[in-house]
């Protein structure tokens, strides 16, 4: 379960290695490392990388890999509403939520750009169907995860009596909604427990925020009352002078999108610089991106010398 406002540090792992082994290895050492949570996305033919890259299904992957661990928390960023049905969805994690002992926190989004769509030919309709096909799933899968039974009467999905057992193992599966557009922000306000977004610039992000209050603020909600949570990249190194051939090192194949989400090059001291301004703006889960191949001085460094530091500097007495 999520505690309170507690700090959390995690991984977001993706599974475009093209080996499982790989990606098993890298959940059971978060565990062992202590990160908090890990994560996988949900795309089938990536459109940040070569049209060859290997990457495997998002959901089976999921209950392969929570079955492998024991206590570290898990989930998609983000499971699209575009793959499957909300029904569907809802089974297959509560599904996993079984299979995990109850470690799972779903992530739920309107579905991005992705070569499968046109490949295997998925319709993809405008961002504004997308987003009200998000608004419609988060409705239904909350419903079956807690009522006997499900009728419901959408735009998109229509649901008659429908029931969902076993439900998940939890009583409240955390629901993670992950962007920072406009009408992404609202449904973030009325649905999520957890919104994730990427850390865009400090005044960016607070525009962000702001707007997911305003839209608490406007429904009754208490506009503190859904945990905050980026997801950001960085490339870490014990001695400074290190930093430029580690990053030429680890970035010379990456896309100009994923070199953009980079938000620290250099020592930890210099993450935790970058981190700090957005643990003052409430960001309680920390999640660092990782690609392939694993950095796994990153990893390393990030778990043992960053996360130490922001659970020090959370812990300060506020003036």
């Amino acid at each position: 379960m999520i505690h309170g406002d507690a700090l959390r540090i995690g991984i977001h792992s993706g599974q475009l290695h093209g080996d499982y082994e790989i990606c098993l290895r890298l959940w059971q050492r978060a565990e062992q490392l202590g990160y908090d949570w890990i994560s996988l996305i949900d795309h089938l033919r990536p459109h940040l990388y070569g049209p060859e890259q290997p990457c495997f299904e998002g959901m089976t992957l999921l209950a392969a890999l929570a079955a492998q661990t024991e206590r570290i928390r898990c989930g998609m960023l983000v499971t699209s509403t575009m793959w499957r049905h909300p029904a569907v969805i809802a089974a297959a994690a509560a599904t996993v939520d079984h299979v995990c002992a109850g470690r799972l926190e779903l992530g739920l989004g309107a579905g991005g750009a992705d070569r499968a769509y046109e490949q295997f030919g998925i319709p993809f309709p405008d961002a504004g169907e997308r987003l009200e096909r998000l608004d419609e799933a988060c409705e239904i899968v909350r419903s079956l995860f807690t009522r006997d039974e499900t009728t419901f009467a959408g735009r998109h999905f229509h649901l008659e009596r429908a029931t969902l057992a076993p439900k998940p193992r939890q009583a409240h599966v955390p629901l993670v909604i992950g962007g920072g557009g406009r009408r992404t922000l609202a449904l973030a306000a009325r649905h999520a427990d957890i919104w994730n977004t990427l850390p865009t610039g400090v005044p960016d992000y607070r525009r962000q925020l702001d707007a997911v209050r305003g839209h608490c603020r406007a429904i009754g909600r208490d506009e503190h009352g859904i945990r905050q949570s980026i997801t950001f990249r960085a490339v870490l190194v014990e001695r400074a002078e290190d930093t430029e051939r580690r990053t030429v090192e680890l970035l010379r194949d990456a896309p100009d999108e994923v070199r953009a989400e980079y938000l620290s090059f250099g020592t930890p001291e210099q993450c935790v610089a970058a981190l700090r301004p957005y643990l003052d703006l409430g960001v309680r889960d920390f999640l660092l991106g990782v690609k392939p191949p694993v950095d796994w001085q990153t990893v390393e460094l990030m778990i043992g010398q960053v996360a130490p530091a922001l659970h020090a500097y959370a812990s300060l007495p506020t003036s």
